[in-house]
């Protein structure tokens, strides 16, 4: 399984950035999607999580409704939305999956825990300047 981000970079607040994550390595359009971010010196926490079977998705409240997941099937790539982004969301912002997920209630209680996770991308920086 591989996953690669691409679309982090310098921005300025108040920006929008999309991130996206590309799988490959299994068979299959149904997995969970987890996105995460880790800035220096800080645990990493839970951004979103997707299921791209039902379309379901769950926001950190820290997103304060800034933040959209959603899937490309045809390029089959999860992308996380930010708008309005500040310098707090800077760090370095990584992917997760766990293929076969076909959806499930328990995808509330489980998908933003990093531990949820076995397959992860390399991360994306984000840097956001005032």
């Amino acid at each position: 399984v591989q996953l690669v981000e691409s679309g982090g970079g310098l921005v300025q607040a108040g920006d929008s950035v999309r991130l996206s994550c590309a799988a490959s390595g299994f068979t299959g359009d149904d997995y969970a999607v987890g996105w995460f971010r880790q800035a220096p010196g800080k645990a990493r926490q839970g951004v979103a999580s997707f299921s791209t079977s039902d379309g379901t998705s769950y926001y950190a409240d820290f997103g304060d409704g800034r933040f959209t997941a959603s899937f490309d099937s045809a390029k089959k790539s999860v992308i996380l939305e930010m708008r309005d982004v500040k310098p707090a969301d800077t760090a370095v912002y990584y992917c997760a999956i766990d293929p076969g997920f076909h959806g499930s209630y328990r995808f509330k209680m489980w998908g933003l825990l990093s531990g949820s996770y076995d397959y992860w991308g390399q991360g994306t920086q984000v840097t956001v300047s005032l």
